[in-house]
């Protein structure tokens, strides 16, 4: 039950009156199931509360319970050093819920499940809840962690073995929904979900409210982003670049489900937006010659000086002038932080990468794999975003945090080498 902005501008009087009296009945209904769940959990004891935390983040509604969700992990934390040793389902269970949430737990917790090869002991290694539990867990393994990534590759195997023997066990699409997607790696508003747990109903109903309450809020958003790239008009001025905005949109959707980061969300789909254009530009149109001009009035980031361009880069040039000033102009008016020199920096980095690559094409270089890669992370145009979302967000912002983004820290780099090892091997499929 959702409506977008447009649409209630486009009704009679009496029928937008109905309209928002649905919506506040909604959200009445909304606040009358978000109480009863909060006083379910008040009411659960320690295990209790942490399997509906579980519950909770895999419905994408932790939003709504960042309070109970920190106590309830600070708590299990502290305990978790003072408790006798438990299974193994309830062990893993433990440890991913504090990973996940940014505690350190020692791996030599799962000591005890480990036979003297480091392999899962065969008493383990038969239980589906125990396999279930310690694969997740896995998920979240960091370097060095060999053990833990070799019972996780165990129990993937184990697992699908069970899955195609046992195709009619009660438990078999939770498991095969497991294997495809893991709880740590999963956009959970966005994926279906299978929650084991005594409030599924209570849950369930509360989720199902808050879905159609966040669709509300991403029309208005994808109403808002349509009309914003509308008016800049390059779908009309660039007729061989993408035209894609609600793909564009559904990035920041994907990275920032949140739904409170709404104005986040539409002011970051701008720059990504025109990351795509202006690498469309360097692909497509223009050659080496005309990209090294462009890049060139970007570093100078002067209007008056773009005279010698095509008029197609001149319009790219002054649309991401234009957005990219505005951008920092919003930024600095909501966190009182001026970004324009850290943004223009990202996007000289960025169109350096590209103008690299337009030579190596034009000259018939191929490089080698490491002199690939360090150029394609930054043409990836990853540095681009997170530069521009660390100051929209406004958190830890400092002089030295300005110097460091500026930098590419390897946060940035590493994130980037992802995508575009990702980027490549789908690509490759």
């Amino acid at each position: 039950m959702a409506f977008s902005l447009h649409c209630l501008q486009n009704i009679s009087p009496n029928k937008r009156s109905t309209i928002l009296a649905i919506k506040e009945a909604l959200h009445i209904r909304h606040a009358k199931a978000l109480g009863e769940v909060k006083r379910l959990f008040v009411s659960k004891n320690t295990d209790e509360r942490l399997s509906m935390v579980d519950s909770i983040q895999r419905l994408g509604i932790e939003y709504l319970f960042e309070g109970e969700i920190e106590a309830t992990l600070q708590r299990n934390h502290m305990m978790l050093r003072f408790q006798n040793i438990q299974g193994l389902s309830q062990v893993a269970f433990q440890f991913r819920m504090l990973r996940q949430q940014g505690y350190y737990i020692r791996p030599d917790i799962f000591n005890i499940f480990w036979d003297n090869k480091g392999k899962l002991k065969d008493t383990f290694c038969k239980d589906i809840n125990d396999l279930v539990s310690l694969f997740e867990a896995s998920q979240l393994s960091i370097e060095g962690e060999d053990y833990l990534d070799s019972a996780g590759q165990f129990c993937r195997k184990y697992l699908n073995e069970w899955s195609s023997t046992f195709h009619n066990h009660a438990q078999v699409n939770f498991v095969t929904h497991t294997l495809m997607c893991p709880t740590h790696k999963t956009l959970s508003r966005f994926t279906p979900t299978i929650i084991q747990s005594q409030n599924v109903s209570s849950l369930q109903q509360l989720s199902i409210i808050d879905t159609q309450i966040v669709s509300s809020l991403h029309l208005k958003e994808i109403f808002a982003v349509s009309k914003w790239w509308k008016d800049l008009g390059l779908s009309k001025d660039l007729e061989f670049a993408r035209d894609e905005p609600i793909k564009w949109y559904m990035w920041t959707m994907a990275c920032l489900p949140d739904p409170r980061f709404s104005d986040e969300r539409i002011e970051l789909t701008k720059p990504l937006s025109l990351i795509y254009i202006i690498d469309d530009l360097f692909d497509i149109y223009g050659n080496v010659d005309q990209l090294t001009l462009f890049t060139e009035a970007v570093k100078r980031w002067d209007l008056a000086g773009i005279e010698q361009l095509p008029d197609c880069m001149k319009v790219c040039f002054k649309a991401l002038y234009d957005t990219t000033n505005e951008f920092a102009l919003r930024t600095h008016l909501k966190t009182g932080w001026n970004p324009i020199s850290s943004l223009i920096k990202s996007w000289i980095k960025l169109l350096n990468a590209y103008l690299e690559e337009a030579k190596w094409f034009a000259s018939g270089h191929v490089p080698t794999s490491e002199e690939y890669l360090k150029n394609a992370i930054v043409s990836t145009g990853v540095h681009v975003i997170l530069v521009h979302a660390f100051f929209y967000m406004g958190q830890d912002i400092s002089d030295k945090t300005f110097s460091i983004i500026d930098d590419f820290p390897t946060i940035i780099s590493t994130t980037a080498t992802i995508l575009r090892l990702c980027d490549d091997l789908e690509g490759d499929k």
